[in-house]
């Protein structure tokens, strides 16, 4: 079951870099670099704009949705751990009690 949602996970990653780099943007963009606003005459002038962001919200939603899938698994399997769970410790320095200094004569009463 983890393998296909990792197989899905990659493709739906490679999908959404594709349908980022193919929307237009305010300046160059990819789409213009092969031939000039091809994806525009794909879709139409408005077409593409709104297939296009469906497309990249749909395939935002499955990397969110995989992503939290796996982790989940990865969580599963290996259980709650730190990232300092192999560091050994440090001793800590503690000064050794020193006892109070007895006076050599005892005091003179009068």
């Amino acid at each position: 079951m983890i393998i296909l949602v990792t197989i899905i996970h990659v493709i739906v990653c490679l999908f959404l870099i594709v349908v980022v780099l193919l929307q237009s943007g305010k300046a160059g963009d990819i789409s213009a670099a092969f031939g000039g606003q091809g994806s525009q005459a794909a879709f139409g002038p408005r077409g593409a704009a709104t297939t296009l962001s469906r497309a990249t919200t749909i395939s935002a939603v499955l990397f969110m949705l995989t992503s939290v899938t796996l982790s989940i698994n990865a969580i599963k399997h290996s259980g709650p751990s730190s990232v300092l769970q192999g560091v050994k410790s440090a001793p800590a320095k503690t000064q050794p009690a020193t006892p109070a200094p007895t006076p050599a004569n005892p005091p003179t009463q009068k």
